[in-house]
Protein backbone atom coordinates (compact mmCIF):
# COMPACT_ATOMS: atom_id res chain seq x y z
CA UNK A 1 0.00 0.00 0.00
CA UNK A 2 2.01 3.03 -0.84
CA UNK A 3 0.59 5.54 0.69
CA UNK A 4 1.67 3.60 4.12
CA UNK A 5 4.43 4.54 5.91
CA UNK A 6 7.02 1.59 6.84
CA UNK A 7 8.91 1.15 10.01
CA UNK A 8 11.31 -1.63 11.36
CA UNK A 9 11.84 -1.25 15.20
CA UNK A 10 14.69 -3.93 16.09
CA UNK A 11 14.86 -5.07 20.09
CA UNK A 12 17.59 -4.50 22.29
CA UNK A 13 21.25 -4.87 20.71
CA UNK A 14 23.23 -7.14 22.79
CA UNK A 15 27.15 -6.32 23.02
CA UNK A 16 28.98 -7.96 19.96
CA UNK A 17 26.29 -11.24 19.41
CA UNK A 18 23.92 -8.77 19.02
CA UNK A 19 25.84 -6.33 16.18
CA UNK A 20 27.04 -9.76 13.91
CA UNK A 21 23.29 -10.87 14.49
CA UNK A 22 22.21 -7.93 12.72
CA UNK A 23 24.30 -7.66 10.20
CA UNK A 24 23.67 -11.21 9.17
CA UNK A 25 20.17 -10.58 9.29
CA UNK A 26 19.62 -7.15 8.33
CA UNK A 27 19.44 -6.83 4.34
CA UNK A 28 17.08 -9.93 4.93
CA UNK A 29 14.53 -7.62 6.63
CA UNK A 30 15.09 -4.98 4.31
CA UNK A 31 14.23 -7.15 1.48
CA UNK A 32 11.21 -8.10 3.00
CA UNK A 33 10.13 -5.40 4.50
CA UNK A 34 11.19 -2.40 2.59
CA UNK A 35 10.90 -0.24 5.48
CA UNK A 36 11.72 3.55 5.04
CA UNK A 37 12.94 4.44 8.26
CA UNK A 38 14.95 1.74 10.93
CA UNK A 39 15.25 2.30 14.41
CA UNK A 40 17.01 0.12 17.41
CA UNK A 41 17.67 0.35 21.07
CA UNK A 42 21.46 0.34 21.36
CA UNK A 43 21.86 0.84 24.92
CA UNK A 44 23.45 -2.55 25.06
CA UNK A 45 25.49 -2.08 22.43
CA UNK A 46 29.13 -2.07 23.91
CA UNK A 47 29.83 -5.66 25.41
CA UNK A 48 26.24 -5.72 26.80
CA UNK A 49 26.30 -1.88 28.77
CA UNK A 50 26.61 1.25 27.25
CA UNK A 51 27.36 2.43 24.12
CA UNK A 52 30.46 3.32 22.20
CA UNK A 53 31.68 5.39 19.03
CA UNK A 54 32.95 2.27 17.30
CA UNK A 55 29.60 0.52 18.03
CA UNK A 56 27.17 3.00 17.25
CA UNK A 57 29.37 3.68 13.51
CA UNK A 58 28.94 -0.24 13.37
CA UNK A 59 25.44 -0.06 13.40
CA UNK A 60 24.92 3.15 11.37
CA UNK A 61 26.46 1.66 8.50
CA UNK A 62 24.04 -1.24 8.57
CA UNK A 63 21.47 1.47 7.13
CA UNK A 64 20.28 2.08 10.82
CA UNK A 65 18.35 5.49 10.86
CA UNK A 66 17.92 6.26 14.87
CA UNK A 67 19.03 4.24 18.12
CA UNK A 68 17.33 4.78 21.07
CA UNK A 69 18.27 3.84 24.25
CA UNK A 70 17.23 3.61 28.54
CA UNK A 71 18.80 3.30 31.97
CA UNK A 72 22.51 2.10 30.56
CA UNK A 73 23.03 4.66 27.71
CA UNK A 74 25.45 6.32 30.90
CA UNK A 75 27.44 3.52 30.83
CA UNK A 76 30.11 4.75 28.97
CA UNK A 77 31.60 7.69 29.16
CA UNK A 78 31.60 7.98 25.57
CA UNK A 79 27.77 8.92 25.66
CA UNK A 80 29.33 12.44 26.60
CA UNK A 81 30.46 13.34 22.84
CA UNK A 82 28.36 10.38 21.34
CA UNK A 83 24.72 12.14 22.31
CA UNK A 84 25.82 15.03 20.37
CA UNK A 85 24.55 12.92 17.44
CA UNK A 86 20.93 13.69 17.13
CA UNK A 87 20.41 10.44 15.81
CA UNK A 88 21.42 8.54 19.06
CA UNK A 89 18.03 9.59 21.69
CA UNK A 90 18.08 8.94 25.79
CA UNK A 91 15.39 9.25 27.46
CA UNK A 92 13.10 12.04 27.18
CA UNK A 93 12.33 12.08 31.24
CA UNK A 94 16.17 11.86 32.54
CA UNK A 95 17.11 15.46 34.17
CA UNK A 96 17.21 17.87 31.05
CA UNK A 97 20.55 19.54 32.47
CA UNK A 98 22.15 15.75 31.04
CA UNK A 99 24.02 15.44 27.72
CA UNK A 100 21.76 14.37 24.69
CA UNK A 101 18.06 14.53 23.90
CA UNK A 102 15.33 11.98 23.86
CA UNK A 103 13.38 13.18 20.80
CA UNK A 104 14.20 13.75 17.33
CA UNK A 105 12.06 14.82 13.99
CA UNK A 106 13.21 13.04 11.24
CA UNK A 107 12.31 14.40 7.45
CA UNK A 108 12.05 11.50 5.27
CA UNK A 109 11.05 12.09 1.65
CA UNK A 110 8.86 14.83 2.89
CA UNK A 111 7.15 12.84 5.56
CA UNK A 112 8.21 13.71 9.34
CA UNK A 113 8.58 11.21 12.01
CA UNK A 114 9.10 11.91 15.76
CA UNK A 115 10.88 9.46 17.74
CA UNK A 116 10.66 9.82 21.31
CA UNK A 117 12.75 7.90 24.01
CA UNK A 118 11.31 7.40 27.47
CA UNK A 119 11.63 5.05 31.05
CA UNK A 120 9.81 3.88 33.29
CA UNK A 121 10.14 3.96 36.89
CA UNK A 122 8.21 0.67 38.41
CA UNK A 123 11.47 -1.55 39.69
CA UNK A 124 13.94 1.26 37.97
CA UNK A 125 15.42 4.97 39.17
CA UNK A 126 12.61 7.72 40.38
CA UNK A 127 12.95 9.85 36.91
CA UNK A 128 10.56 12.70 36.07
CA UNK A 129 6.87 10.60 35.29
CA UNK A 130 6.71 9.60 32.01
CA UNK A 131 3.64 10.37 31.37
CA UNK A 132 3.78 13.98 32.32
CA UNK A 133 6.83 14.38 30.52
CA UNK A 134 5.10 12.98 27.39
CA UNK A 135 2.32 15.29 27.40
CA UNK A 136 4.22 17.93 28.34
CA UNK A 137 6.27 17.60 25.25
CA UNK A 138 3.19 16.94 22.75
CA UNK A 139 1.39 19.60 23.69
CA UNK A 140 0.66 22.39 21.15
CA UNK A 141 2.86 20.05 19.13
CA UNK A 142 1.64 19.24 15.34
CA UNK A 143 0.71 15.52 14.50
CA UNK A 144 2.59 13.44 12.48
CA UNK A 145 4.08 10.48 12.74
CA UNK A 146 5.88 9.15 16.32
CA UNK A 147 7.32 6.39 17.52
CA UNK A 148 7.51 6.14 21.41
CA UNK A 149 10.08 3.44 22.77
CA UNK A 150 9.05 2.92 26.49
CA UNK A 151 11.94 1.44 28.03
CA UNK A 152 10.18 0.08 31.26
CA UNK A 153 10.44 -3.07 33.80
CA UNK A 154 6.56 -3.90 34.41
CA UNK A 155 4.53 -5.12 32.20
CA UNK A 156 1.65 -3.01 33.91
CA UNK A 157 3.36 0.61 33.32
CA UNK A 158 4.13 -0.28 29.80
CA UNK A 159 0.41 -1.63 29.13
CA UNK A 160 -0.90 1.61 31.04
CA UNK A 161 1.60 4.04 29.32
CA UNK A 162 0.16 2.34 25.35
CA UNK A 163 -2.91 3.14 26.54
CA UNK A 164 -2.56 6.58 27.72
CA UNK A 165 -1.23 7.33 24.35
CA UNK A 166 -3.14 5.64 22.45
CA UNK A 167 -4.50 8.36 19.56
CA UNK A 168 -1.74 10.71 19.84
CA UNK A 169 1.25 8.71 18.84
CA UNK A 170 1.47 6.04 15.82
CA UNK A 171 3.39 3.51 18.36
CA UNK A 172 4.37 2.61 21.64
CA UNK A 173 6.94 0.03 21.41
CA UNK A 174 8.20 -1.33 24.93
CA UNK A 175 11.97 -2.19 25.69
CA UNK A 176 13.78 -3.00 28.38
CA UNK A 177 13.30 -6.91 29.52
CA UNK A 178 14.91 -8.43 26.44
CA UNK A 179 12.25 -11.36 26.26
CA UNK A 180 9.49 -10.90 23.20
CA UNK A 181 5.90 -10.98 24.42
CA UNK A 182 3.32 -12.04 22.12
CA UNK A 183 0.54 -9.05 22.26
CA UNK A 184 1.30 -6.74 19.51
CA UNK A 185 -2.13 -4.76 18.35
CA UNK A 186 -3.75 -2.12 17.08
CA UNK A 187 -5.60 0.04 20.12
CA UNK A 188 -8.71 1.30 19.81
CA UNK A 189 -7.27 4.77 18.35
CA UNK A 190 -5.21 3.88 15.94
CA UNK A 191 -1.97 3.29 17.88
CA UNK A 192 0.25 0.54 17.42
CA UNK A 193 1.13 -1.41 21.02
CA UNK A 194 3.73 -3.90 21.66
CA UNK A 195 4.68 -4.75 25.70
CA UNK A 196 8.49 -5.73 25.02
CA UNK A 197 9.83 -6.19 21.57
CA UNK A 198 12.28 -8.41 22.88
CA UNK A 199 16.40 -8.19 22.28
CA UNK A 200 18.93 -9.32 18.99
CA UNK A 201 21.45 -11.43 20.24
CA UNK A 202 21.93 -15.09 22.04
CA UNK A 203 18.73 -16.64 22.46
CA UNK A 204 21.10 -19.87 24.51
CA UNK A 205 21.34 -16.92 27.22
CA UNK A 206 19.81 -15.23 29.94
CA UNK A 207 18.38 -12.25 28.48
CA UNK A 208 21.68 -12.28 26.51
CA UNK A 209 24.47 -12.89 29.04
CA UNK A 210 26.00 -16.33 29.65
CA UNK A 211 23.76 -18.62 31.69
CA UNK A 212 26.78 -19.76 34.11
CA UNK A 213 27.21 -15.86 35.41
CA UNK A 214 23.10 -15.08 35.28
CA UNK A 215 22.84 -18.19 37.47
CA UNK A 216 25.41 -17.52 39.80
CA UNK A 217 24.11 -13.86 40.58
CA UNK A 218 20.60 -15.35 41.12
CA UNK A 219 20.99 -18.50 43.02
CA UNK A 220 24.09 -17.41 45.48
CA UNK A 221 22.85 -13.21 45.39
CA UNK A 222 26.65 -12.20 44.59
CA UNK A 223 28.01 -10.00 42.51
CA UNK A 224 29.04 -11.79 38.97
CA UNK A 225 30.99 -10.19 35.82
CA UNK A 226 28.44 -10.39 33.20
CA UNK A 227 29.62 -11.92 29.52
CA UNK A 228 27.57 -11.64 26.39
CA UNK A 229 26.78 -15.18 24.75
CA UNK A 230 27.28 -16.13 21.61
CA UNK A 231 25.18 -18.75 20.46
CA UNK A 232 22.12 -19.46 18.67
CA UNK A 233 21.83 -15.92 17.47
CA UNK A 234 18.00 -13.98 16.75
CA UNK A 235 16.92 -10.98 16.04
CA UNK A 236 13.94 -9.47 17.56
CA UNK A 237 12.14 -6.70 15.99
CA UNK A 238 8.71 -5.21 15.17
CA UNK A 239 7.37 -4.26 11.87
CA UNK A 240 4.69 -1.30 11.31
CA UNK A 241 2.76 0.13 8.62
CA UNK A 242 1.47 3.76 9.13
CA UNK A 243 -0.61 5.81 7.11
CA UNK A 244 0.81 9.10 5.73
CA UNK A 245 -2.86 10.78 6.31
CA UNK A 246 -3.79 10.12 9.64
CA UNK A 247 -0.74 8.74 11.53
CA UNK A 248 -2.57 5.94 12.76
CA UNK A 249 -0.55 2.22 12.44
CA UNK A 250 -2.45 -0.04 9.85
CA UNK A 251 -0.50 -3.39 9.86
CA UNK A 252 1.87 -4.39 13.11
CA UNK A 253 4.04 -7.63 12.71
CA UNK A 254 6.52 -9.54 15.08
CA UNK A 255 10.08 -10.23 14.14
CA UNK A 256 11.78 -13.43 15.23
CA UNK A 257 13.94 -13.74 12.98
CA UNK A 258 16.87 -17.04 13.28
CA UNK A 259 20.79 -16.32 11.65
CA UNK A 260 23.73 -18.33 11.78
CA UNK A 261 25.76 -17.94 14.92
Amino acid sequence: MQNNFKVIFIGDIIGKSGRNALQKGIEDLKNIYLPDFIIVNGENLAGGFGITKKTTDIIFSFGVNCITSGNHIWDNKEYIELLKDERILRPLNYHPDLPGKGAKVFNVDGIDLEVINLCGRVFMQPLDCPFKTIDDHLKDKKRMIRIVDFHAEATAEKQSFGFFLDGKVSAVIGTHTHCQTADERILENGTGYITDVGMTGSLDSVIGFEKQGALKRTIYQIPQRFEVAKKNLIINGLFLEIEKSDYKTVKIERIFKYVSD
